[in-house]
């Protein structure tokens, strides 16, 4: 088998079968493939597309390239949930406590961000002494003792999608369909978990900004898992603007404990119970949405969900305490407010724009070098649909440099549209696919 006679068969828009993509992959992943050739085979995916069976054969050939993990000294049902990103979005601190409450176990891999924000492992380390770098034993005996761990990606898992996303992102081919679903899903598929929801986002602040793309990629990414034997259900949600108020790390830890006590967001403590109500499904807890929605709203209600972050942070070094005294949590020596300089309806924020105000201040990393400043960020005020009068708060902002301060200032007020007339609300959640 030869690598040139791969590329010219899919550049002429041939099918590439199963046992090719395997030789593909096993031997790019080894060296043997050089980054030209493949650089090639991804221009030829991009313009000619995969078919159903090769995106799976791709996707299962990359979950293969490395450790698969064996969770299967877990007890239970093990269910793993993946956002495909956004401004704003720190879910997983609020929701895998919450569906560890109500007895689901939660065995989840996540990473660092490269971009606006942090990743959710960057915003856990907002809890002094918190680490993700545990072994697989503490992870599994974690799951089993008290129902939930995250741990970060190893470079065992899926070396494969890592070696091609940084190719893909250098070459102009991230922008694939069957490329981004088999990338996100083979880390899942090698993660282990038996149950997977995702949430993909839809908008300016998202990955993919058009509904039609976010259910396409939905649709393909719960095949992928359905095909794999693994329980898929996808969850399109709104990001046209940021996920609750909170845009930067400790203050959206501090948002995600609000939630938890039941004083959270509307927007971001919806999307927390439509995708908990889904883990629930996925993992047998609960046989239908009514009664997931109710367990997960008692669980907040008794303080067993807050409690469960507690013990969960505690497991992994963390200072329990900053659960309970978010005064403990990383604090800006500058606070200062975004004033509004017109009056009327906010129509459209640029989401991707406050994005950058939150790393422009230094709470997110421009190159994986970067080292990010936990405490800055902006807690939003007025979001789209509210009336603003000139001189009102749009905004607080979190700072520890007055040069960078007055950069992300001067580029919030340039995010925000207004309109003369009522400006109606996007809905939040868009749609669930399921198989």
């Amino acid at each position: 088998m030869r690598m040139y006679d791969l590329i010219m068969k899919k550049r002429n828009g041939g099918n590439l079968s199963q046992e090719e993509i395997e030789y593909m992959i096993a031997e790019y992943t080894a060296g043997r493939i050089p980054d030209y050739q493949m650089s090639a085979m991804m221009m030829a995916i991009y313009f000619q597309g995969m078919s159903a069976q090769e995106t799976t054969a791709l996707t299962m050939a990359m979950a293969h390239s490395g450790d698969m993990m064996d969770l299967s000294d877990i007890e239970g049902v093990k269910v793993d949930k993946h956002s495909t990103g956004g401004v704003g979005d720190k879910t997983s601190i609020a929701l895998t406590p919450m569906v560890a409450a109500c007895g689901v176990k939660i065995a989840k891999m996540s990473g660092r961000g490269l971009g606006h924000t942090g990743g959710t492992i960057d915003k856990l380390e907002s809890f002094e002494g918190f680490t993700t770098g545990i072994t697989a034993g503490h992870f599994v005996r974690q799951v089993n003792e008290i129902g939930v761990s995250i741990m970060g990606q190893t470079a065992d898992i899926a070396p494969a999608d890592k070696k091609l996303y940084a190719l893909r992102d250098v070459t102009a081919t991230v922008d694939n369909m069957s490329l981004i679903a088999s990338s996100i899903m083979s880390k899942k598929l090698a993660s282990g978990a038996d149950a997977i929801v995702l949430d993909v986002k839809t908008g300016s602040g998202a990955f993919m900004k058009s509904e039609k793309d976010s259910f396409a990629l939905a649709k393909e990414m719960v095949t992928l898992g359905n095909m794999a034997g693994r329980k898929t259900i996808a969850v399109v949600s709104d990001m046209d603007q940021p996920l609750g108020r909170a845009v930067g790390n400790a203050l959206e830890v501090e948002e995600a404990i609000a939630t938890l006590r039941g004083e959270g967001p509307e927007d971001f403590t919806k999307l927390c119970m439509t995708l908990g109500t889904y883990m629930l499904i996925a993992g047998g807890v609960s046989s239908d949405e009514k009664d997931a929605e109710k367990r997960l709203q008692r669980v907040i209600e008794d303080g067993s969900a807050l409690k469960k972050l507690a013990e969960f942070v505690q497991a992994q070094g963390g200072d329990a305490k900053a659960v309970y005294d978010t005064t403990l949590l990383p604090k800006a020596s500058v606070i200062e407010e975004i004033v509004s300089v017109q009056s009327g309806y906010i129509e459209k924020i640029d989401c991707d724009e406050i994005g950058i105000c939150s790393l422009i201040l230094g709470g997110g990393r421009e190159t994986k070098e970067s080292e990010i400043d936990l405490s800055v960020g902006l807690i939003l005020n007025k979001k789209v649909g509210d009336h603003v009068a000139s001189g009102e708060p749009l905004a607080v902002i979190y700072a520890n440099d007055r040069a960078k301060l007055t950069a992300a200032k001067e580029r919030f007020l340039k995010a925000y549209h207004f309109a003369d007339k009522p400006v109606q609300r996007a809905q939040l959640i868009k749609g669930i696919v399921r198989e």
